[in-house]
């Protein structure tokens, strides 16, 4: 307990509160049980270590711990809660609990057992707490935690906190909108830096091994997370890896099962089952045709790398302009709409409004016919009328 709890203070002395997410004012602090999913590497530990520098006192009621810290091999987390507790401790934050191995169910107990405890836990977007094997559904509140938005990535660079928009706000006054940002930035030239280097939060160590730790990063997600949650082997690690270059070197594209089970060897229903893997770990997006009661079986329409930075990183001699255009839109847009595929556009959004994205010179003609529709265009200042800037739709968070 000593040696984990020096460990902690040394985190918080060298934690920075420089730039603090806005995601830490949409976590309900004040819950008993509070989970915290998400991509490896989008600022979940930093997180946790913000909020206790600023917030909570480090003395024995305070305790931050890594689940993949070696003690965890020989010691259980419910008798390291339960000396915690009788120490006087008061609030946990246990990050990375998807590397150990009962994690729900030993969350349960002590969500049962110690009624003064507040447990904040972090976890791979991969976890899925309803299929967790333990009751942790209606006990503890669980948040997606996301990359940087577009805005967030000029507030590190220029230290302009812009507002949050809602879509309803950029559809109805985008010119004025964009009129008041390019009053005080150059958003095109930040845009083109953002989309290479600007959603994981790690670039501020160094941008120029940014490409080359973001693919370590998946390859640690390829070669321990999916593995160790869904109990896959090294062969299937192996094919899992082929499909996800073959994705990366064609993306956005109608995805053809039985081309993709001929490129990679891999069978039609497995294609699918990593397909799904691939997207609960942030790595690729699938938009289907309507996302409601979708089966892990049911074949996408479209398949998107989560954000562009990843074409950079795991097929730059294959950079495809309208492809991070899109996977961009896909990704700032789905934080909190739901998106559909239309044969009448690029994306459907909400059910509601059609969008179309292109470079500036992209037309309304394709959807000339379509209610609520609108275009998206890139190397685009300010829109016009139903013309909108694709840079501005990274302000909706």
């Amino acid at each position: 307990m000593e040696k984990l709890h020096q460990k902690f203070l040394k985190k918080i002395d060298n934690v920075d509160l420089s730039f603090v997410r806005s995601f830490t004012n949409k976590v309900n602090w004040e819950n008993r049980l509070i989970g915290i999913k998400g991509a490896r590497g989008v600022g979940k530990t930093t997180l946790l270590l913000q909020y206790i520098k600023k917030k909570l006192p480090q003395d024995n009621q305070t305790m931050y711990v890594s689940l993949d810290d070696i003690y965890f091999s020989a010691n259980t987390l419910v008798d390291f809660v339960d000396s915690f507790v009788k120490n006087g401790g008061q609030y946990i934050f246990l990050d990375e609990v998807h590397r150990y191995k009962n994690w729900s169910a030993e969350l349960k107990n002590i969500y049962d057992d110690y009624p003064e405890l507040k447990v904040v836990y972090t976890g791979s977007s991969i976890i899925h707490i309803k299929k967790s094997g333990a009751d942790l559904s209606r006990r503890s509140v669980l948040y997606t935690m996301k990359g940087l938005s577009f805005r967030e990535f000029i507030l590190f660079n220029k230290k302009i906190d812009f507002p949050v928009y809602k879509l309803s706000d950029l559809l109805e006054n985008h010119v004025e909108i964009s009129r008041e940002i390019v009053k005080q930035i150059k958003p095109i030239v930040l845009f083109n830096e953002y989309l290479k280097i600007g959603y994981y939060p790690y670039f501020i160590e160094s941008i120029n091994e940014y490409h080359q730790k973001l693919a370590e990063t998946i390859n640690t997600v390829l070669e321990v997370d999916i593995p160790y949650m869904e109990d896959i082997n090294f062969s299937s690690v192996s094919k899992l890896k082929k499909l996800l270059y073959v994705i990366a070197t064609s993306v956005p594209f109608k995805p053809n099962i039985q081309n993709l089970s001929e490129k990679t060897g891999i069978t039609r229903n497995t294609i699918l089952l990593f397909l799904n893997y691939l997207n609960d770990a942030q790595i690729i997006n699938l938009l289907y045709d309507d996302a409601k009661g979708v089966s892990i079986l049911q074949k996408p329409e479209k398949i998107y790398l989560h954000h562009p930075n990843l074409q950079f990183a795991l097929a730059p001699e294959n950079i495809n302009v309208g492809s991070m255009r899109e996977s961009f839109f896909f990704n700032q847009v789905s934080d909190l709409h739901n998106i559909n595929y239309t044969d009448k556009g690029d994306f459907l959004v909400d059910n509601k409004f059609t969008f179309e994205v292109g470079g500036k010179n992209k037309t309304k003609k394709q959807i000339a016919e379509v209610k609520n529709a609108y275009v998206v265009s890139d190397d685009l200042e300010i829109g016009y009328n139903q013309k909108l800037p694709l840079w501005l739709f990274g302000f909706l968070y």
